[in-house]
């Protein structure tokens, strides 16, 4: 069905929404930086549930009303949690992804009981990790060299960190690569420094200290996912990571790191089975 698309003022942005009516119970899908359009094919497969998309503050439709630039997880959870009082219909199923999962642990931490299940899919919950040093470390070299040589240099780096496979050696970012050419993008640095993922929420998302103690002793069900086919790489790994300090079993859900997508972006996952797995998740007591 056609999404009804609405706005919410927050504290400090002015939210965009969209709303899939349905009779079942309010599903709400949420990314970061991905915006809403990420989520169309995996929408889709819930024709029977009200399903709910949005861009996160400061992203596409959705934009700062105040000075500041970045947002943290905790503000993109009040966000999240004044958009469920809003729906009135909570608690609500939450399916979250990469960023978005960061923010929906961040989301049940504050406001649990707004949360019936959260299927938090590959968190890039850096401080997790058993080599959490290195990794931050390489994460913030990105952030650096965007700072200094503009978005081209970033970006080779951030992709070839997503999919490096195992734990990140010291002085990792330091290591010679391709260059920005080689992955079609340029070497000029043109002056900006707005890039959402890169220069607004890299840093705080990644730096992300989630608290396990409220999380355990949570009323949420959480489900942490992870993809079959990135065992070994930085956002599955901190996935198990996340899962273990949670005394739970991972779940592992078709395809990649964007395994519900069917061709937004550019980028095809196995949205049909994937679609199937969190349908299962979601169904079970």
């Amino acid at each position: 069905m056609t999404a009804e698309t609405h706005t919410l003022t927050t504290d400090g942005a002015e939210i965009t929404y969209d709303v899939r009516p349905g009779d079942g119970p309010t599903l709400l899908l949420i990314g970061s930086p991905m915006d809403a359009s990420g989520f169309a094919t995996l929408a889709s497969h819930f024709p029977d549930r009200k399903v709910v998309t949005y861009d996160p503050r400061g992203i596409t439709r959705s934009t700062f009303t105040g000075d500041q630039r970045t947002a943290t997880p905790e503000q993109h959870a009040d966000d999240l949690s004044r958009l469920i009082d809003t729906l009135g219909d909570g608690p609500v199923d939450v399916f979250a992804s990469s960023g978005g999962a960061v923010n929906g642990l961040a989301l049940v931490t504050a406001h649990p009981k707004q949360v019936r299940t959260l299927v938090a899919h590959e968190p890039p919950a850096l401080t997790t990790l058993p080599d959490r040093e290195n990794a931050l470390a390489a994460v913030q070299g990105i952030y650096d060299l965007y700072q200094k040589s503009g978005s081209g240099p970033a970006m080779v780096k951030f992709i070839l960190s997503t999919s490096f496979k195992g734990e990140f050696p010291a002085g990792w970012i330091d290591q010679p690569g391709p260059s920005p050419e080689e992955f079609g993008m340029s070497s000029e640095d043109d002056g900006s420094r707005d890039d959402i993922l890169i220069g607004q929420n890299l840093i705080p998302c990644t730096h992300y200290e989630p608290d396990f103690d409220k999380l355990r002793s949570a009323s949420t069900r959480i489900v942490v996912g992870v993809g079959e086919e990135s065992q070994g790489e930085l956002a599955h790994r901190a996935g198990e990571a996340v899962a273990a300090r949670l005394g739970l079993e991972p779940v592992t859900f078709p395809s990649h790191h964007g395994g519900f997508l069917g061709g937004e972006f550019g980028q095809m996952g196995d949205p049909d089975n994937f679609a199937a797995k969190l349908r299962e998740v979601l169904d079970a007591k």
